[in-house]
């Protein structure tokens, strides 16, 4: 039997526009009707939009609680291994939980911080059911590593000046036995086999040039090119980032990558703050998307990203909150926002306009994460769309306003009604229906408490690793 669903306004999209007093009608997870309701609605109005999509995160608990905080990511990766995960499902059920009361339908999960407390194929078991309980899409990968675990490069330098303890204690944590790149296949298929299914999509996942070897990036590029899987990879976050691939790869990082088959549709880059003109260029003609984490890269200050010039010369972007958001709160709508705000354009030039760029963030973020549709809402199309209150984006009622614009000018997830993903509503009135979301996030507290004291050995380090990695960090660039 079909649900129906009324709004006051109804955005399908940036093609067909907004429907005033409206009627959606779905049934088994696909939208059967979109038409004009017969009679003018009454009571509390809504604005009925296509569902959000977190296409760039990592499924982690918020890094400021463990005092990563204003650093750069050279030393903020290290210091927010003080928040490796204590419980795989309750850690990634809370961030999963958030996107979704956001008003999320889909999030990428590129697992950077296994717990090490179960093997990696039970630790995605535990993500996935997570996923299914709060009832919301996930693209899965592990983030694999071979090489460069403290530093891009030689980390002697940086571990010797540690007292014999500390330096022991960080070994321990960041240098471990690199994974080949025929075992992270291997795993990777065996996680596929473990968890693949209509709302599970799980991909191929290095976790970035500096931090993979060529063996591995070309047997990744080698296996998506052969079975069509998805890869999710970092690119050009941070200035020590590009000074490391411009003196590894003289012929251009981006250009490598497209020589050995890596960059394709099936391709989405996070970041690529840093990447130049012509790198744009190369990425934009293979069909692979960047998502772009605005807030993060102002947490990690690294930089703003040319995301109008990628948009100009044919990317595709999309925007993630890579468990950064502004406030730390995975808020999907503020962070559109803010890359709406800051790279829309100046003056009277406009890069794209509000509905243009909302079209084109859910569209691309769908494609990143493999769910399906264009994201749209439309008939025949998945029942993924999101319920905002109207009454509260549009609290003076003084004339009629775009409530598109209004979404843009001051939307944020406090304004998310309810939360529909393949039919099913997995937020009621602000609130996740399949988890009880402030009850887990209570209990992780609880348990980061009493587990704080296992990691005394990174916390004593801290202040000379700190310092060491810094002057490492900056010779690397006096050395340009």
């Amino acid at each position: 039997m079909a649900t129906e669903v009324l709004a006051n306004s109804l955005f399908c999209g940036p093609d067909r526009g907004l429907i005033e007093n409206a009627v959606l009608r779905h049934e088994g997870g696909v939208i059967t009707e979109i038409a004009e309701s017969a009679a003018p609605l009454n009571g509390r109005r809504s604005l009925v939009v296509p569902a959000f999509v977190n296409a760039h995160d990592h499924a982690r608990p918020t890094a400021s609680s463990f005092g990563a905080v204003g650093m750069p990511l050279e030393s903020w990766i290290l210091r927010s291994a003080l928040g490796t995960p204590v419980d795989p499902y309750l850690t990634a059920v809370s961030a999963l939980a958030r996107s979704a009361r956001s008003g999320c339908a889909a999030m990428m999960v590129h697992y950077t911080r296994p717990s090490g407390r179960m093997p990696l194929v039970d630790e995605a078991k535990a993500i996935a059911k997570a996923a299914s309980d709060v009832g919301i899409r996930i693209a899965f990968a592990i983030a694999v590593r071979d090489q460069n675990p403290i530093v891009y490069g030689d980390g002697e330098p940086v571990l010797s000046s540690l007292p014999d303890d500390d330096r022991k204690a960080i070994e321990e944590m960041f240098v471990r036995a690199p994974v080949s790149p025929k075992e992270y296949i291997e795993l990777t298929d065996a996680i596929a086999a473990a968890i693949s299914g209509p709302k599970v999509d799980v991909q191929l996942g290095p976790a970035g040039v500096q931090w993979c070897s060529k063996p591995l990036l070309e047997a990744v590029a080698e296996n998506s090119t052969r079975t069509g899987r998805r890869i999710h990879m970092h690119l050009l976050e941070t200035v020590y980032q590009r000074a490391w691939a411009d003196r590894n790869y003289p012929q251009g990082i981006v250009r490598y990558l497209d020589d050995i088959g890596l960059l394709s549709d099936r391709l989405t880059l996070a970041h690529c703050i840093h990447a130049r003109p012509d790198e744009l260029e190369i990425i934009a003609a293979s069909g692979a998307r960047i998502v772009t984490n605005f807030s993060s890269n102002m947490h990690l200050r690294s930089g703003l990203g040319p995301i109008a010039a990628a948009h100009n010369c044919g990317c595709a972007i999309a925007v993630g909150v890579d468990g950064l958001a502004l406030d730390e709160d995975d808020d999907a709508l503020r962070e559109m926002r803010l890359v709406q705000g800051v790279h829309g354009g100046i003056g009277f030039q406009r890069t794209w306009t509000c509905p243009e760029f909302f079209g084109l963030a859910i569209r691309n973020g769908r494609k990143a994460t493999g769910a399906p549709g264009t994201g749209g809402l439309a008939v025949g199309g998945p029942a993924d769309f999101v319920t905002i209150d109207l009454d509260r984006l549009d609290r003076d009622q003084i004339m009629p306003v775009d409530p598109i614009e209004l979404l843009f000018a001051r939307g944020n997830a406090s304004m998310v009604r309810n939360v529909v993903v393949d039919g099913h509503t997995i937020v009621s009135e602000g609130r996740c229906v399949g988890v009880d979301l402030p009850a887990i996030e209570q209990e992780l507290r609880g348990i980061y408490r009493a587990n704080a004291g296992q990691m005394t050995g990174l916390q004593r380090a801290w202040p000379q690793l700190s310092a060491s990695l810094q002057n490492w960090f900056e010779m690397q660039l006096d050395c340009r």
